[in-house]
């Protein structure tokens, strides 16, 4: 699948890699960006999936919105609200699509990863950054601020202080930085960083994807629920898994002591 701003390849049967391919706009996120991502995930949806890879072409992983659709004299009071319910929120929900994932999102982080586009690496559930790249929500320096979900998301990655540090004065973060907050699975080339990401899917390969997918849930829901309403989850998340193929997959193999081999 390819469009003008995306394309989906298949680097091994079940591991599906997005790569975002507007380099020379930085990959911004135009509408047609939207279009494919959302095409891509509800595609996703009716196949058997390992793990999503998302990284972008040259010199950008994805440099955030696209501000051509920003021209001051199309910012009335009407237009403003347009861009909001029509683009921004879009981006928002995209976003949160992958969160609600059952799969691992890995984003393969090789170039800049700038406002829409930090706050895509944010809405992934692990991050592989090459070294010279820079991520960060610097929409301070334009007279924004990062609204699908950035601010948010970045305080219960790395606290609010570091979250304050980061967004107030506009930071285009290190990876080395990026990493000693803990928002980053590993350090990378630029060259190796979708390697890297296929490396650790040969990681989670090893592991129930059934399980995978209700701890994935039970880690996001437990964000924003009360403590016990999230322990209640995470109890029927376990029913659901007991007795499952999986869970007599890896019950065999544990106690014949040999490694699970997982559909």
């Amino acid at each position: 699948m390819k469009n003008d701003a995306v394309e989906l390849t298949w680097p091994e049967s079940d591991v599906a890699l997005l790569t975002l391919t507007r380099g020379k706009e930085m990959n911004t996120l135009t509408h047609a960006f939207l279009d494919g991502f959302e095409q891509v995930l509800d595609d996703l949806a009716g196949r058997k999936v390992r793990a999503l890879i998302i990284t972008g072409s040259g010199r950008a992983f994805c440099c955030g919105a696209h501000l051509d659709y920003f021209a001051e004299d199309q910012l009335g009071e009407e237009a403003r609200f347009d861009l909001r319910d029509k683009y921004l929120d879009r981006i928002a929900r995209l976003f949160d699509r992958l969160e609600e994932q059952p799969y691992p999102v890995i984003a393969a982080i090789n170039g800049f990863a700038l406002g829409g586009g930090g706050e895509l690496a944010l809405s992934c559930d692990f991050r592989i950054m090459a070294r010279e790249a820079r991520w960060g929500l610097p929409e301070v320096r334009i007279g924004a601020l990062a609204g699908a979900g950035g601010v948010q998301k970045l305080i219960r990655h790395v606290g609010r202080s570091k979250a304050l540090e980061w967004i107030l004065l506009g930071s285009h973060v290190t990876a080395e930085d990026a990493q000693a907050a803990g928002l980053l699975y590993a350090v990378s080339d630029a060259d190796r960083v979708v390697d890297d990401a296929l490396a650790l899917v040969a990681r989670l390969r090893g592991l129930s994807p059934r399980a995978i997918a209700q701890s994935k849930a039970a880690v996001y829901l437990s964000e924003d629920a009360d403590l016990r309403s999230a322990r209640r989850f995470g109890l029927e998340a376990l029913a659901m898994l007991i007795g499952s193929k999986d869970w007599q997959t890896g019950m065999a193999a544990f106690h014949a002591k040999t490694p699970p081999q997982f559909d």
